[in-house]
């Protein structure tokens, strides 16, 4: 058996050409006009609501409404895509075939994982820009210190692992595309409304700011804040404190649990999967859109 397709080499070849493909489809994306609209849409929404409240002050802080609200919102819209997306490509792409000819290839889902994994973390990017370049031109005071560049890619660096999985796992016990909404959006956008990214969290009942902790978004949010934000704004915070090995702490747990049951369920779809399922699936989405 040659080099190329022995099983030591399989597991890495099957991981480059995953990686490949991932790339692939996030410069195919940048030129869709779909994406390029919903980078914009969302940045829109974003930057708009923060302008209209650019002279709010923050209680006592000394600051003004977009420089607290900013590294929120942007945690929130991370979270969000980071779910939403994979969970969506995985709907589509068991009722096209996509997965079902992954399955045949060796380790090819493990392949489609690490294609997914590069996909939605270079589409971070366009959607981070987009968000922050408006931002800056037109608000003051938004970063208190240069190290805070730093914080922030090790935060999505770590968001992007404790989310990810999330998305996926969705995509993957969804009967379909249609049922993504209820299963991942609904529950995202509760989370988001209680998680501190539009108002403080001290502000709900004791019980939903445990619910709120327990899940990443709120630590995803904390974390940009502590980017952000000086230190004289940390005593609004839940302890009085950036709280930064918590964060890594509950974002590092999600991203462990993530990467054993992720691929469990992926295994576990793929295993039900078939031809004929492909088939109906096809058919259903037919009469959906009819």
């Amino acid at each position: 058996m040659s080099s190329s397709t022995s099983p030591a080499s399989a597991l890495p070849h099957a991981v480059r050409l995953g990686m490949r493909r991932g790339w692939t489809e996030f410069v195919l994306s940048l030129r869709s006009s779909q994406d390029q609209w919903f980078y914009l849409f969302t940045a829109f929404l974003a930057v708009g609501y923060l302008y209209l409240r650019r002279d709010t002050p923050v209680d006592d802080t000394g600051l003004l409404l977009p420089s607290v609200a900013l590294p929120s919102i942007l945690g929130g819209l991370v979270a969000f895509g980071l779910v939403i997306g994979p969970a969506y490509s995985l709907a589509m792409e068991k009722e096209d075939g996509t997965l079902l000819r992954a399955k045949a290839v060796p380790n090819g889902l493990v392949g489609y994982f690490a294609g997914q994994l590069v996909l939605h973390s270079s589409s971070l990017v366009p959607q981070t820009i987009a968000v922050l370049v408006p931002s800056f031109l037109l608000f003051d005071n938004l970063m208190a210190h240069p190290s805070g560049w730093f914080t922030i890619v090790w935060v999505l660096a770590l968001g992007l692992l404790a989310t990810l999985p999330i998305g996926m796992a969705i995509g993957a016990v969804v009967p379909g595309v249609q049922k993504v909404g209820m299963w991942g959006m609904l529950p995202v956008m509760v989370l988001a409304g209680i998680s501190g990214i539009f108002y403080p969290v001290q502000a709900l009942w004791g019980w939903v700011q445990v619910v709120a902790q327990v899940f990443p978004m709120y630590w995803l949010g904390l974390g940009m804040r502590s980017a952000f934000l000086p230190d004289s704004y940390v005593d609004a915070e839940i302890g009085g404190s950036w709280r930064t090995l918590e964060t890594i702490a509950v974002l590092g747990a999600w991203a462990v649990v993530g990467a054993l049951v992720a691929p469990a369920l992926l295994r576990r779809m793929s295993r039900r999967q078939s031809g004929s399922q492909v088939a109906a699936a096809k058919e259903a989405a037919t009469q959906w859109v009819r």
